[in-house]
């Protein structure tokens, strides 16, 4: 059975690996790609706040050597879910079940004067790139500023908050600074209440100031000030940008979406195309655009994936459920627990913050780097950024 995966992100990743470790040489899974390595979320603001180094935290899917596994990078140029055939840069691919994986893109030029004037850190090249900007910073007026929702990872604006927070104490520079956070949800956290004060409660006791319901629309360079979506203005010294979010073009072009994004059965991750599913950033599934959600829904298509090939009914199906980690700043870290089922609110939880979750973060981390690419990885524990 030929599997044809687009997209070796978590959800990619994950199903590769699963069906590898369940059938072996006997899987013909073909996973394709146009980045040459894989890079966490958390691992971004490692690089941006310093703690770490780029080639530290970037993963090449040249190393991975699952039996029954083959890594293609190349760009998608087309997909015809209806023959289940897939055109890019290095050819034309046939499948008997495929599984599109490709995430949200990021587009930063759809604001204007953010490519121009501000600093994206949601790419992996944006964020590398400001850990430059933020060595040479000097203080000032910083305004972080998500420009649309949905939008991947919900913690991450308020981490960046806070984690900037700690940037600017530990070089001594808070005195001639304010930090700002600009979303359009209502809480940082709308799923989970508790996360949710927690998070606000930080942001009081440091001072940060924090603009719920309200987008950034543009940014005026030339004055330095971020337009929201109310007509208010926030004047800044750096703006740390959060880009619209978008299908992949060659998603859009192919038929599959609606609304913008791929609809698919929230239980099973089938889209309307027989044999086709898809999984993470790219579907309208109802979770957070987060890599612990694709990787849960991946492990539902890699069962029913595994069930067919064996002759078996498939049993596995999708829960809903996820756990992100959420760094606090000051070497704190939660778990955020969250529920999605169709029909029902999302009930979430959380636990701590306390240090203790920091290993935990690493471990989780450690973990899949040691399953998805065969080798022993740490990543840098929470700690204050410098």
């Amino acid at each position: 059975m030929r599997v044809r995966v687009l997209g070796a992100g978590f959800g990619g990743l994950e199903l590769a690996t699963r069906v590898s470790e369940a059938l072996g040489r006997d899987a013909d899974v073909l996973l394709i790609d146009q980045a040459e390595s894989f890079v966490f979320g958390f691992s971004k603001l490692d690089v941006m706040f310093g703690r770490t180094t780029a080639d530290h935290v970037e993963h090449r899917y040249s190393d991975v050597v699952h039996p029954g596994v083959r890594f293609v990078q190349s760009t998608v140029r087309a997909i015809d879910p209806v023959a289940r055939q897939v055109t890019t840069d290095s050819g034309t691919f046939d499948a008997d079940v495929l599984v599109v994986a490709l995430g949200a893109d990021l587009d930063p030029a759809a604001t204007p004067g953010l490519v121009e004037s501000g600093h994206e850190f949601y790419t992996v090249a944006g964020a590398f790139a400001t850990r430059d900007v933020l060595a040479r910073f000097a203080g000032g007026r910083v305004v972080v500023g998500v420009m649309s929702a949905p939008f991947k990872c919900p913690p991450a604006p308020s981490e960046t908050a806070l984690l900037m927070h700690d940037f600017l104490s530990t070089r001594g520079l808070l005195g001639s600074s304010q930090v700002s956070l600009v979303m359009p949800l209502p809480k940082p956290i709308p799923p989970s209440p508790q996360a949710s004060e927690v998070i606000l409660k930080a942001f009081a006791d440091r001072g940060i100031r924090w603009h719920p319901g309200r987008r950034v629309v543009a940014l005026d360079g030339d004055r330095g000030v971020a337009q929201l979506d109310d007509g208010d203005e926030l004047p800044y010294d750096l703006f740390l940008g959060v880009p619209v979010h978008r299908a992949p073009a060659v998603v859009v072009a192919s038929g599959m979406t609606v609304d913008g994004w791929i609809p698919v059965e929230p239980t099973t991750l089938e889209t309307t195309f027989p044999d086709v599913f898809a999984v993470g950033d790219v579907t309208s599934v109802g979770t957070p655009k987060a890599g612990v959600f694709a990787e849960g829904q991946a492990a539902v298509v890699a069962d029913a994936i595994i069930a067919r090939s064996r002759g078996d009914a498939p049993g596995a199906t999708y829960d809903g459920r996820g756990v992100c980690y959420l760094e606090l700043g000051r070497d704190l870290v939660a778990t955020v627990e969250v529920t999605f089922r169709p029909g029902s609110p999302p009930v979430g939880s959380l636990t701590g913050p306390s240090t203790a979750l920091a290993a935990q973060k690493t471990d989780f981390g450690a973990d899949r780097i040691r399953r998805w690419f065969g080798r022993d990885w740490t990543p840098v524990p929470a700690r204050s950024g410098g």
